[in-house]
């Protein structure tokens, strides 16, 4: 295991896991950890509807649930993709379309009222980029948000960013970027960092599992808390890849090998909890 770099040193000293695990445990109930969903808790495909998160890492999440003070899945999928792919995970909190909707402990879904008025221009553009882009360009449509695929269409890259821009500046969206991704999102201030910001605030401790870029400002919200708080400890962990991965794992404390590998990784950090 390579060595762990924890966020609330000052000059930051390295340590391996199994110490961050150690250190983690006197406060396990103060402690939450994070995850996001595609290409961290289940394997990146070609098909964004046929994912399916890794078995070992379901049940590693629901055997911690219990030991910490909470566990939540911070993702761009809808909060109905991710209750419906998580096999009934009982208390975990969900965070989807970064944020934008959240549900917690399996109740009901609450949508950012901000981002409301947006679902008929949102629905408009997908029916707009299905008339206008290339085959091979997969719209996903999530009803807050246009995701823009070319994954099984890596020559469509460039077209399919310079559309989507094009759109965003045409009716004042926002970008995000992803693994071989362009999502079209409202104009409203949440994301990752700003989730994670806000549910930290009475933590003591806290883990975040991510593998693109959008998870950086999640990984930059636990640096600031441990910057103002040296008691809290944060954790910053990257879940390789071969598109975006060097510069998540470079704003990463550690990197684990794939989401099956943070299945295992899970596993052993349950014999170090209390």
């Amino acid at each position: 295991m390579p060595p762990l770099n924890l966020s609330n040193q000052q000059p930051r000293t390295p340590l391996n896991a199994d110490q961050a695990w150690r250190i983690t445990a006197g406060r396990a109930a103060g402690t939450v950890l994070f995850f996001d969903f595609d290409g961290t808790l289940a394997p990146v495909d070609d098909d964004p509807t046929a994912v399916r998160p890794a078995p070992n890492a379901l049940a590693a999440i629901e055997a911690l649930a219990p030991v910490v003070q909470r566990i939540a899945i911070v993702s761009a999928r809808p909060v109905d993709f991710l209750r419906d792919h998580l096999g009934g995970l009982a208390g975990v909190d969900l965070y989807g379309l970064y944020g934008l909707e959240h549900s917690h402990s399996g109740g009901e879904t609450v949508t950012e009222p901000a981002a409301l008025p947006w679902v008929p221009t949102m629905a408009e553009l997908a029916e707009l980029a299905r008339a206008e882009l290339p085959p091979g360009t997969l719209v996903e449509f999530k009803r807050l948000s246009v995701a823009l695929h070319w994954r099984t269409a890596p020559q469509l890259g460039a077209t399919v960013q310079q559309w989507g821009q094009a759109q965003a500046d045409r009716l004042g969206l926002r970008v995000q970027a992803g693994r071989m991704v362009l999502e079209l999102k409202p104009p409203v201030d949440r994301d990752k960092g700003m989730v994670i910001g806000e549910v930290i605030r009475d933590a003591t401790g806290a883990w975040y599992f991510g593998d693109d870029v959008s998870d950086i400002k999640a990984f930059a919200a636990l640096r600031a808390r441990a910057a103002a708080d040296p008691d809290f400890l944060g954790v910053c962990v990257a879940v390789a890849n071969p598109e975006t991965g060097h510069e998540v794992a470079n704003a990463a404390d550690l990197t684990i090998d794939s989401p099956a590998a943070l299945g295992d990784f899970l596993t052993r950090a349950l014999t170090h909890l209390p």
